[in-house]
């Protein structure tokens, strides 16, 4: 039997419609515009200023604290200005505007395909490593990959679960980086193992993959403690938590974080930027984005650079059709619509959904009509009507009583409500306003 969180989950209609399109290099852009906030935690800071020349790999934004990370150049070329721009957010934050000039990289970066799997360094070093080279979670959540592998005083790490599962509707980068980079993506699960000091880990897939599971299932023979899970298709299943309740059975208590029950989860794009950071000495400058939608010329999985405008991947998927009513970047669950074609690839970019005017178009709100599907779907057993209504009534103090920090932003209550509430908007709003008032009591 197939193995699945134990409560709530959606089987939105996949459309998985780029899964064959091999992985295609996007050419360099003219300009591109890298923000120094990519990462959960304090922003970089910037050590580059107007005039100056670099190159790719040169840090141009420093780690300002633990939870944070190094900003490189993905493109070689000039500063033309240090300035502040919307990055998908819609909000303006402070970048680093360069105009791209060949392509020129520092000194000591193997850019070969050559596979190099014997681990010559420690896990202190590793995680070092890890840190100076930018690496963050490549899922979408961005935390700071070297904070993860350092768990608090009195924590140890049991197991990594490496995240395969890809449950976002559309978005297929992970899978195909599963099939086209599967030994260096081994090769990172290797080096994060040596890092956390663990002598397991599980690959968990979704089964709607079988490609992937089968090719990763042989690659493990020659690794060992590494095995793969295949998953039941259910939305969320790729989230943190879902995740490690399917694969061990352990729930992660409300407020705790993973390593409270010996859980470390890392995405395989995270894996593969970890070989190619320690084994290659590269750091986070590209990633696999996928470009992709029911209208779309040409649905694209596309290696691209950092700080690349989006506008640049649409063109190369063959430009935004007539009948586009929203484009959203990363999956239709959890992504957020852009107001812009300017906005940047940024570390956290999985991909770019071109939604048709049609499906884009949310029906009327309804009342309630007290149906509880949206508790039922909750993967995280909360009341999303209930923390709907408190965050519409801006009663924060109770909304955080009801444990509305625990929600994960799937989705789920909104695609299920038959009354077409907008749950997760308010649910969200009510998150940012009860962890403003949780940090607020803590300085």
């Amino acid at each position: 039997m197939l193995k699945t969180f134990k409560i709530g989950g959606v089987h939105p209609p996949e459309n998985k419609l780029s899964k064959d399109k091999k992985i295609e290099v996007l050419p360099l852009p003219k300009t591109v515009f890298i923000p120094v906030a990519q990462h959960i935690g304090a922003p970089a800071t910037p050590v580059v200023k107007k005039g100056d020349e670099v190159k790719v790999g040169q840090v141009i934004a420093q780690s300002s604290s633990f939870v944070s990370t190094n900003i490189h150049s993905s493109v070689s070329g000039k500063v033309t200005k240090v300035d502040f721009s919307a990055d998908s957010s819609g909000y303006p934050k402070q970048g680093i505007f360069i105009a791209v000039d060949g392509d020129e990289w520092i000194e000591g970066i193997d850019r070969s395909e050559d596979l190099v799997k014997e681990i010559s360094v420690d896990g202190p070093e590793i995680v070092k490593k890890i840190q100076e080279a930018g690496i963050v979670g490549l899922g979408g959540a961005t935390f700071p990959t070297h904070v993860k592998l350092v768990p608090p005083k009195g924590m140890k790490a049991e197991v990594l679960l490496i995240n395969g599962v890809e449950c976002e509707p559309y978005l297929t980068s992970d899978h195909r980086l599963m099939l086209e980079k599967a030994d260096e993506i081994m090769v990172g699960i290797q080096l994060l193992m040596k890092a956390m000091g663990v002598d397991k880990a599980v690959i968990g897939i979704e089964n709607n993959k079988p490609d992937a599971i089968k090719l990763l299932n042989e690659k493990c023979s020659a690794y060992n403690g590494v095995s793969v899970q295949s998953l039941k298709v259910q939305y969320p299943q790729g989230g943190e938590k879902q995740l490690i309740n399917a694969v061990t059975g352990k729930e992660v208590p409300s407020g705790a974080l993973p390593i409270a029950v010996g859980a470390v989860v890392s995405n395989v794009g995270t894996a593969f930027a970890v070989y190619e950071a320690i084994q290659k000495n590269k750091p986070l400058v590209e990633r696999v984005v996928t470009v992709t939608g029911k209208g779309l010329e040409k649905p694209s999985n596309f290696l691209v650079r950092v700080g690349t405008a989006t506008s640049e991947l649409i063109e190369a998927a063959g430009g935004v059709p007539e009948n586009t009513g929203k484009i959203i970047s990363g999956g239709p669950m959890m992504g957020r619509a852009i107001a812009s074609l300017d906005v940047p690839v940024t570390k956290g970019t999985s991909g770019l959904l071109l939604m048709q005017e049609k499906e884009s178009k949310r029906e009327e709100i309804q009342p309630c009509i007290r149906c509880s599907r949206c508790t039922s779907v909750c993967p995280m057993g909360l009341e999303p009507y209930l923390l709907m209504t408190l965050g519409e009534k801006q009663i924060f103090d109770r909304a955080e009583n009801e444990r509305i920090m625990d929600c994960i932003e799937c989705g789920s209550c909104s695609y299920t409500c038959p009354s077409s509430r907008p749950l997760l908007d308010y649910i969200r709003f009510g998150k940012g306003k009860v962890g403003a008032m949780i940090r607020s009591r803590k300085k």
